[in-house]
Formats: C-alpha cells, sequence, structure tokens
C-alpha cells in the first residue's frame, strides 16, 4: 500500500495545536496521540488582572485549534480562550477550531422565568465574534445549545470514553440496573441501559407543601436487590446525586456506580460525595480534577481521558473526514 502523501490530505494546512492553561495535561495526551508538539504561546496575567497573549510563530494559513475547558475559574478561562481565538484570528490562521471539552453556562439556555439572560447563547456569540470557525464540546447540558452557534460543531459524547470500562464491570455485577439522576436524563440512561443489556429506572423529584423540605424524591422502577449504576452528565455540588443515593439505599439498591462526564465538583461537592456509600465514580477527564479533590475519593475514583477521541476527531476534521463514521452515525 502507497504511503499517503500527508500534505496532500491535508485540506486546511498543518495542525496547530494551542494548549490554555486550563487543560494541560489534556492538550499534552491530544498532543502525543497525533504525534505533535505543543505550540508555543505566552499567557500572562498583568497586575490589573488584563489578559496577554502571544504566539512564538506565525499560524499564517494553518489549521489551528484551541483546546480550554471554561471550568473554574469560569471568566478567566474564558476571556483565555476567547483572547486566543482573536490572536490566531489576526495572525491570519487558515481556519480556527475553540476545543472546549467542558462548555461553561450550559444550564443558562432559555428564558425560564421574567428578566433574566439566555447566558449560553452569548457565550456561542462571543466565541464566534472572537473568530473561531468551528468548534468541539462534549454532552453539552441541553441539545438545543448547539442552535446558538451559526458555525459548524462537533458535539462529542463521553458514553463513548464511558462505554468499554462499564462493558468491562458489568459481568461482575449483580442484576444492576441503569438510574438516571433526574428525569431529564432519561433518554440518554436509555442508551446506558441497552448498551448492558439492563432495565432502567429514573429518580423523580416532586414539589411537596412542607416549607422546610419542599422537593421530595422517588425512584420509578425495581432497585431493590440490584446494583445501581447511577448516571448524570454532570456533578457539581453533588446536591442531587447525594439526594439521589439516599433515596437508592432506602430503596434496598446494593452496591451504586455513580457515572458522569463532567466532574464540576465545586464548593465542598467533593467531600460530600467521597462520605457516601458508593462504590465507585466513574467520569472523565473533560474537566481536570486537582489532586486534593482526588484524594477524597482514593482508589474509588476511576478517571477515563478523552484525549485519543478528541485527538482522532481532530485528525479527521483536518482531513475532510465524517466524524459519525467513528460511531457508525
Amino acid at each position: 500500500m502507497t504511503k499517503p502523501n500527508m500534505q496532500h490530505d491535508l485540506l486546511y494546512g498543518k495542525i496547530k495545536l494551542f494548549a490554555g492553561t486550563a487543560s494541560p495535561e489534556l492538550s499534552n495526551e491530544i498532543a502525543d496521540y497525533l504525534g505533535l508538539t505543543l505550540c508555543g504561546r505566552d499567557v500572562l496575567q498583568y497586575p490589573n488582572e488584563n489578559l496577554f497573549v502571544r504566539l512564538h510563530n506565525s499560524v499564517r494559513g494553518q489549521d489551528c485549534y484551541v483546546i480550554q475547558s471554561t471550568t473554574a475559574p469560569v471568566h478567566e478561562n474564558l476571556m483565555e480562550l476567547l483572547i486566543m481565538i482573536q490572536t490566531l484570528k489576526l495572525d491570519s490562521a487558515g481556519r480556527i477550531t475553540a476545543v472546549v471539552p467542558y462548555l461553561c453556562y450550559g444550564r443558562s439556555d432559555k428564558k425560564d422565568q421574567p428578566r433574566v439572560p439566555i447566558t449560553a447563547r452569548l457565550v456561542a456569540d462571543m466565541i464566534q465574534v472572537a473568530g473561531a470557525d468551528r468548534y468541539m464540546t462534549f454532552d453539552l447540558h441541553a441539545g438545543q445549545i448547539q442552535g446558538f452557534f451559526s458555525i459548524p460543531g462537533d458535539v462529542l459524547r463521553g458514553f463513548h470514553i464511558l462505554k468499554s470500562y462499564l462493558l468491562e464491570i458489568a459481568p461482575n455485577l449483580h442484576n444492576p440496573v441503569v438510574v438516571t439522576a433526574d428525569l431529564g436524563f432519561a433518554k440518554k440512561g436509555r442508551v446506558y441501559a441497552q448498551l448492558l443489556h439492563t432495565g432502567l429506572a429514573f429518580i423523580e423529584k416532586m414539589r411537596t407543601s412542607d416549607i422546610n423540605n419542599p422537593v421530595s424524591m422517588t425512584v420509578i422502577g425495581d432497585v431493590k436487590d440490584r446494583d445501581v449504576i447511577l448516571v448524570d452528565d454532570e456533578v457539581n455540588t453533588g446536591g442531587s446525586m447525594v439526594h439521589a443515593v439516599e433515596i437508592l439505599k432506602q430503596h434496598h439498591a446494593r452496591d451504586i456506580y455513580m457515572v458522569f462526564i463532567h466532574p464540576v465538583l465545586s464548593q465542598d461537592g467533593p467531600q460530600r460525595l467521597a462520605e457516601l456509600p458508593v462504590k465507585q465514580y466513574i467520569t472523565t477527564n473533560t474537566i481536570p480534577i486537582s489532586p486534593e479533590k482526588r484524594a477524597f475519593f482514593g482508589d474509588r475514583l476511576v478517571v477515563l481521558s478523552i484525549s485519543n477521541l478528541l485527538a482522532e476527531v481532530i485528525l479527521r476534521a483536518n482531513r475532510g473526514r465524517s466524524v459519525g463514521a467513528m460511531f457508525n452515525e
């Protein structure tokens, strides 16, 4: 077989990878997979907290990818992403892709009360105005956020990262059942249940007249004497998951495996979650987890890397090949 001519395969120039300060380890893993070196850049913060970005080399006509999760500190990381995109634009990059494993403000996706913003739309607008030609991300909180962008993008699913590990542990589980942390995740939960050939149950929140306890929870489905795979898209302070685990135990569930894509883990979330009677916490590195947070969980925490999948998507985007074909879509 004739070795492909790399220059002829490229549609938008050579791949140039730029790492934001929020995702250094993930960026290095992506670069290693692609056999590339991260491009040099300086990111400086002045005493007045203004950010400054400078590229070490020209990117004129090149295919540039900025890898940056917009996690805490959210506004600093978001501004850094925008400034890096604009810096590449002003240096005449051939194409710029914002690679944002976790996109901030995903929960602000609609006007659900008077006099409130739709901040997810604002973030999408800012990424475009900064100069991005494409975007890549994982598991948006709501599908309609894709409609806030007028540039093409790839919204990938962490499910494709998690499924191999879940299939590996499934044979050792006792009569397992997939449980979604709320009804809003039910459709995605069914995908997990179909993968593992298990039943599906749901945690339901119900409003009550009790002022001190306005929300009660129950389980729709059978979890008694069964191992539970509790799934959600992201975990922030852990409040919903804490209540979900409590109600599952009240319904006599056996071992619980908590599965989520985005480990936001803010405030005292890590400590609250680690105190739960959970067998294993399974997540991804769309957001880096600090050593301090990891210490709460010990060896019960399993973090699966999105780097290879993301690197392959970058490669396919650069060569103009289908991303959906990776997942038989």
